[in-house]
């Protein structure tokens, strides 16, 4: 498709702007590791939470929602709308305590929670096993939703689509550190969602599909419509809404949603001036993910039902296009080539700024692990701060040319987004537990990280080698989280805890409260041991409340707005004044639990 000087130039300013922010921002985080990795703990809770947003709005992310709208409905976005649980648990109960580890990544956490050479070697093999291999698995689906994108938008080939995206994403954040990379997230989250939104409007109203109301009404569009599955279809509603709000959003550990933080989460929160910013900057990224960003997409994706009612169809349309890489997903890039210039320009322009947001993000968030938690605590403790952001820097570059390199082996983002759910199947529960279970010990870590990771591997790969029927992805989840949570909870309870001056110094520290303290508490005053911690009272019952409170809020909030759409203006009015009722319950129990912890 040929752009115009106007979209070229678009595009062009863009790549100048974020360039020029990585620039500016290279003198102060090659200062020290925890500059680059942290920009120095003093990050405003706004620029924090657009940044999260901004991180989880990749180039594939409209992808792997138009491929789940035009397969299971607007429905079956719960696989991930239901991890908004886990973002409010962590707004309400883990973003303080995750502020008050003072730790550099979530991974120095082990050290501070387990004790001797199983808490190193769960350190840096997960160093190793997240920063490098499951990291890499994360951003080559984002350069496939790139490689899909090029190829339909502007003709380039996978390897050229590659190259020309990545080159300046390296070249900002490996320079500009975090810092960089939240400044220029703040800027490209801006112009994402203008040209999302834009689009959206203009394809709504092309003459195939006639406008908002003609498109609701479109045969074809009406049975996807469904905000919640219907519940006479028992299996469809148990697969895309029971299973996702019951038991996924709590056992199933996937980048940006962990149950109890940690990934690039952790790192923004760790990266806060203070608790109160880190607890602002979830909240706003849960509200702008969830509420806010989801409508435009299923807009897009149900237009595209309409244009480009069949995979055939879409391959006629791009006769060129690689058959290996046609799918469901590749109908909004397909979309695009509808819109007219300037803001054709604008948004590809947003396309990959969500693509380098993404990757930027992953590419220092990886790197810290590579750097803090593994070269600098097991290859060269003594190394210099100066060494060590130039390593970073290095990782930067091998960790993008590794997941290019996977990118080619990859058919469509569903497709790896069904394995890395997989591998973290069963493992949620630990991540939530271990803040406030003193029996939990690095023996539980270590069962569920292998236990999930082989399960997953047999189920993906052995079993079909081996000649096993298929296994749909709700019983390999099933399998997953039973097996897992089974193995580690087993392992916990028959192997010794912690030693003691381990869990003191994690209770003097963080402070977590709780029933699940009381006996180590009881064990300190037998001892004549006092325990230095704040006088704020066990609030988690407070926190939960809010998380539950503010997940209807939002939830509501979403649902109004696409009540609003459909035209059912009285359950649109319906929901938002249930979304009006929660948001005052939740500021109100907020103010308690603040109170709680003064």
């Amino acid at each position: 498709m040929l752009l115009s000087t106007l979209d070229w130039g678009i595009i062009i300013a863009f790549f100048i702007i974020s360039l020029g922010i990585g620039l500016w921002t290279a003198r102060s985080a090659g200062k020290s590791v925890n500059d680059f990795f942290l920009s120095g703990r003093n990050m405003p809770w706004w620029l924090l939470g657009i940044s999260m947003v901004a991180t989880t709005f990749s180039a594939d992310t409209p992808n792997l929602v138009t491929d789940i709208v035009r397969t299971n409905g607007v429905s079956g976005n719960w696989v991930w709308w239901a991890f908004l649980l886990t973002g409010m648990l962590t707004v309400f109960v883990y973003a303080k305590l995750w502020r008050r580890s003072e730790v550099l990544t979530d991974l120095e956490f082990y050290e501070l929670r387990y004790s001797g050479k199983g808490a190193a070697f769960l350190r840096g093999f997960r160093a190793l096993y997240l920063g490098v291999f499951f990291n890499i698995m994360i951003m080559a689906t984002v350069c496939l939703a790139a490689i899909k994108i090029g190829g339909v938008l502007l003709g380039f080939s996978p390897v050229e689509t590659l190259f020309i995206a990545s080159t300046i994403t390296v070249i900002y954040s490996s320079m500009g550190g975090l810092k960089g990379v939240i400044i220029t997230d703040f800027f490209q989250f801006i112009l994402a969602m203008a040209a999302t939104l834009g689009a959206a409007v203009v394809l709504v109203d092309l003459p195939q599909v006639g406008g908002l109301e003609a498109l609701i009404s479109h045969p074809d569009v009406v049975p996807k419509l469904d905000l919640i599955p219907d519940i006479s279809e028992g299996e469809v509603f148990l697969v895309l809404f029971i299973i996702p709000i019951a038991l996924q959003w709590w056992s199933v550990w996937y980048p940006g949603a962990e149950p109890g933080g940690g990934g690039y989460i952790a790192q923004r929160m760790l990266s806060a001036k203070d608790e109160k910013n880190a607890i602002w900057a979830t909240l706003l990224f849960n509200f702008m993910h969830y509420a806010v960003r989801p409508w435009p997409w299923i807009l897009v994706a149900l237009t595209s039902v309409i244009v480009f009612p069949t995979l055939d169809s879409i391959q006629a349309a791009f006769p060129d296009l690689d058959p290996s890489v046609i799918g469901h997903d590749l109908a909004y890039p397909a979309m695009m080539s509808f819109l007219p210039s300037g803001l054709l320009g604008l948004l590809l322009a947003s396309l990959i700024a969500a693509f380098m947001s993404t990757l930027s993000s992953h590419l220092n968030w990886g790197s810290s692990y590579v750097v803090h938690d593994f070269y600098r605590r097991f290859v060269e403790p003594d190394a210099t701060e100066k060494k060590l952001v130039a390593i970073g820097r290095i990782t930067t570059v091998v960790l993008m040319v590794l997941a290019g390199l996977l990118a080619l082996a990859l058919q469509n983002a569903l497709q790896a987004f069904s394995i890395l759910l997989q591998i973290g199947a069963g493992t949620g529960l630990l991540f939530i537990l271990r803040w406030f279970w003193w029996r939990i010990n690095i023996y539980s870590e270590i069962t569920a990280m292998v236990v999930s990771f082989f399960i997953a591997l047999y189920l993906e790969l052995i079993h079909p080698a081996l000649g096993g029927s298929p296994i749909d992805a709700t019983t390999q989840l099933l399998i997953g989280v039973g097996i897992t949570t089974l193995s580690w909870v087993g392992v916990t309870l028959f192997t010794r805890p912690e030693p003691e001056e381990v869990l003191y110094s994690f209770i003097e520290k963080i402070n977590p409260g709780g029933p699940g303290w009381k006996a180590v508490h009881k064990k300190a005053a037998d001892d004549g041991k006092k325990l230095h911690v704040s006088a704020s009272g066990w609030n988690v019952p407070l926190g939960i409340v809010c998380m539950l409170l503010g997940a209807l809020a939002i939830y509501s909030m979403m649902f109004a707005t696409g009540y609003f759409l459909y035209g059912e203006t009285i359950l649109a009015l319906e929901v938002s004044a249930l979304a009006l009722v929660s948001s005052l319950g939740l500021f109100y129990y907020w103010k308690k639990l603040r109170n709680t912890e003064i």
